[in-house]
């Protein structure tokens, strides 16, 4: 097994809330972690994306890419909801350098566009997405349920490729999902911490920084302590209606991606 940071703090799916990342960062400095990382979609809804990328960039030692920063790169934003589309519209004309453009616009660019889809360090793996489908797919609770035909054949093909534990992002839903196929909400866990057995496969749904959608408000990521095999969340409160000004100040975004930060919806 590959020798980690003893302690990793794993965000995802910032979504251009700097009031969030600015609290989520200052978060692992009190918790005192050894590294922090990032799966992805730095990008999309929110009001900061070029102050987030450069912030995921200086703090984080690596970051995957998102669905929504990939699409930055694609002509259009094939896929996506309205609220959305219109976002990275906003986003990649924000970022995207011009001819005359200064150089730290053109490295901040080319730096997102050099990002992977997943990443793997010894027995763990991380993705955006899923084991499945890096990008795109989605792993939920319902992708669990045994409706006495067995497990589904999507969270048993997903689990086919975990090498051991696999930390994943993108439904903005936090939780662990055993090799049983069992899913554990944070709150169902003593100290929102989950010991990793070392027989068998786990799957740790990171939940979201910027967007949260469990409906609980305030930001969440995790700690993996690779020492004690044990993953904790961290769900930190942030000055919402800072966020939410901030969305509003840009008539570009949709006024559901400030509404729905106050109830995690």
């Amino acid at each position: 097994m590959a020798r980690f940071m003893p302690r990793q703090a794993i965000l995802s799916d910032i979504h251009a809330n700097l009031v969030a990342l600015e609290r989520a960062l200052a978060d692992c400095r009190e918790q005192k972690v050894d590294q922090i990382v990032c799966l992805g979609d730095i990008v999309g809804y929110g009001p900061d994306p070029v102050a987030c990328a450069d912030e995921v960039r200086k703090h984080c030692a690596w970051s995957l890419c998102g669905n929504h920063d990939v699409a930055l790169f694609l002509p259009v934003a094939v896929g996506f909801n309205r609220i959305a589309r219109e976002a990275l519209e906003w986003h990649r004309g924000v970022l995207r350098p011009g001819w005359l453009s200064f150089t730290p616009k053109v490295e901040r660019w080319a730096w997102l566009q050099s990002l992977k889809s997943s990443r793997r360090e010894g027995e763990v793996f991380y993705v955006h997405g899923s084991p499945r489908d890096p990008f795109l797919e989605y792993v939920e609770e319902g992708d669990v349920a045994d409706m006495g035909f067995g497990p589904p054949r999507k969270i048993v093909e997903i689990f086919e490729k975990i090498p051991w534990l696999c930390f994943c992002g993108h439904s903005h839903r936090p939780g662990v999902v055993t090799d049983e196929y069992q899913w554990y909400k944070p709150q169902e866990l003593e100290d929102l911490t989950y010991a990793v057995p070392r027989l068998g496969k786990t799957l740790v749904n990171v939940g979201s920084v910027g967007q949260p959608r469990d409906h609980n408000p305030d930001l969440c990521y995790a700690i993996y302590d690779s020492d004690r095999s044990a993953v904790q969340f961290r769900r930190v409160a942030y000055d919402v209606e800072a966020a939410q000004a901030r969305i509003r100040s840009h008539p570009q975004l949709h006024e559901r991606s400030w509404q729905r930060l106050k109830d995690g919806s």
